[in-house]
């Protein structure tokens, strides 16, 4: 143990001291003690113990805990802490502008335990609300907290998309007399990326001439070079002769048990030469099956019987459902919220501001929610024939009940429920409190339906199937959550709903106008799970839309 190593420990046991709200004066001593350390020119494990006793800043107890790392490499209560403390606040630590004081606030106040959680309550314009974080700290953390993710070298599909467009042109202009084709996840539209991938007529030698001169990391296997330059994006390329590229792209624009599954059924000639993706599904008179629906194998016997899903398109989307004014924790208000939509060209707006056990996120109570619908109805009046609609995200409780009485229920157009607060759950728990909001004659849409983050956060476990049965029995709409942070439901769930013809919503879950274009990721994974406009509901037209809420509101009647 040298003296880096042990003033580092007890600069953390000073910060996680701090964390947990214990005795400020151990951590202020441990503090010193560690600025104390980092000045001395001589190696503590080379003096004696009356000596370590002795010097300026080391008292007694620090001085016990000096000798007990030089013995053992370790501080006993700093191990203590670390146990009880969340691995994610641990790692906040790492990102700039946040103290122990800030941390503690955002783990105990807000309830954020991981650095994905933080960034997507920063995007939610949640952090601000709480005394220390203005929107300038904010802003700050939320680029610092970007900044260290993306050294992580896995991205959200909707973090890396620009950089891959940005890149394939960069190669296209270095090797104008070369071909590259974008293959792999990103071309199946993938939740996670974790490299960018290219089929090329460009030789290994060639790549590789070219990234030494860019000072990448480089690896070749066989005729496959990977590399890695400053912006932390592994690159994988598959390089073939010109006459073979087809080949390669069909290869890797397949998922391994869709290409096996191919493979079993057609065989697979490499020798072949195809000039078009479509010329290999040609041959075995298959309609072409595109890259997104190449996850499954299922989808060559619905090619097989020409009943492939004419899938859901962006342009598909009428209204917006599920989203955040600045009644609650959004960033925008209503009216902005209205007239963004309507630049958008779309029919209807759904403002779902949250409930009022959302306390960290301004949720409403019983008179604020009377004041927002009457200023609704002024909204609609001026902007008629779009129409606002009165909705709540309302909290799922511990038991499973909502967070409103029934009467308050009866007030809103459409209810969607969520789980916000006690997320760590076992299976069993999860589905009772999941299985009786969906029971309740309120629920309209069962939000994201396992809490997930990706990159970030597991969602809590549960029985998918189950949920999508109880779902059809009450008739409730699960949400496609279109937030690249979550997209949950996950697609690979999709068929189960279809098949139960349970409908789905791909909803933004926007906290403000711009994040109306987060419908575009949801809408790509849906196409991963078949979704056609015709099973979505934020693709129903207004009229639809109203027909189906007169719906739902007569099973309240039951």
């Amino acid at each position: 143990m040298n003296n880096a190593a042990i003033a580092d420990n007890f600069s953390l046991l000073s910060k996680l001291i701090d964390i947990h709200g214990d005795d400020s004066f151990k951590a202020k001593s441990y503090s010193a003690a560690a600025f104390a350390i980092d000045k001395l020119t001589v190696q503590l494990s080379s003096l004696p113990a009356e000596k370590i006793y002795s010097i300026k800043g080391i008292g007694q107890a620090t001085g016990k805990k000096i000798l007990e790392q030089i013995e053992t490499g370790r501080i006993a209560s700093l191990d203590d802490y670390i146990l009880k403390t969340p691995p994610g606040i641990l790692e906040l630590l790492k990102i700039k502008g946040l103290g122990p004081k800030k941390i503690s606030t955002i783990w105990k106040e807000l309830g954020v335990e991981s650095m994905g959680e933080l960034l997507y309550a920063c995007e939610e314009n949640r952090l601000s609300l709480y005394k220390g974080f203005g929107a300038k700290t904010q802003q700050n953390i939320q680029d610092s907290i970007q900044f260290y993710m993306a050294s992580r070298g896995s991205y959200l599909y909707s973090q890396i998309e620009q950089f891959a467009f940005a890149f394939t042109e960069r190669l296209l202009k270095n090797f104008p007399a070369h071909k590259f084709l974008v293959t792999g996840d990103f071309n199946r539209h993938s939740e996670v990326i974790h490299k960018l991938e290219w089929v090329t007529d460009a030789a290994t030698e060639v790549l590789e001439a070219f990234f030494k001169e860019q000072e990448y990391e480089i690896q070749i296997t066989g005729e496959t070079l990977w590399t890695r330059g400053p912006e932390k994006v592994a690159l994988e390329f598959y390089a073939a002769p010109a006459d073979s590229l087809i080949n390669s792209l069909f290869e890797h624009n397949c998922s391994n048990e869709f290409f096996n599954a191919w493979k079993e059924k057609y065989g697979w000639n490499e020798d072949a030469r195809y000039v078009s993706e479509e010329q290999v599904f040609q041959q075995h008179s298959l309609p072409f099956i595109p890259p997104f629906l190449r996850e499954l194998p299922h989808m060559l016997e619905r090619a097989a019987t020409h009943s492939l899903p004419n899938v859901i398109e962006v342009k598909d989307i009428r209204g917006i459902i599920h989203t955040h004014s600045d009644w609650s924790d959004g960033g925008d208000t209503i009216q902005a919220m209205a007239e963004g939509a309507i630049a958008r060209g779309l029919e209807y707006l759904v403002i779902s501001d949250h409930s009022q056990s959302a306390f960290y996120a301004k949720g409403l109570y019983p008179d604020r929610i009377k004041a927002q619908h009457k200023l609704i109805d002024e909204l609609n009046e001026k902007y008629k024939p779009f129409k606002i609609f009165k909705s709540i995200e309302s909290d799922i409780l511990n038991d499973g009940s909502l967070d409103y009485p029934d009467n308050v229920l009866a007030t809103f157009d459409l209810v969607i429920t969520s789980v916000h607060a006690n997320l760590k759950m076992n299976q069993e728990k999860a589905m009772s409190r999941l299985l009786k909001a969906i029971s309740n004659p309120y629920t309209t849409i069962l939000g994201h339906m396992t809490g997930r983050l990706l990159l970030s956060r597991n969602g809590y476990p549960v029985d998918h199937l189950q949920i999508i049965e109880a779902c059809a029995e009450h008739n409730v709409v699960i949400e496609l959550n279109a937030h690249s942070r979550r997209l949950d439901m996950d697609w690979r769930n999709i068929p189960d709903a279809i098949d139960k013809g349970v409908l789905i919503s791909i909803d933004p879950d926007a906290h403000a106008v711009d994040a109306f274009s987060d419908i575009k990721y949801g809408v790509l994974v849906a196409q991963k799970g078949g979704l056609t406009a015709t099973q979505n509901l934020s693709s129903f037209t207004l009229d639809q839309f109203e027909s189906f809420l007169e719906t739902q509101k007569s099973k309240r009647r039951l």
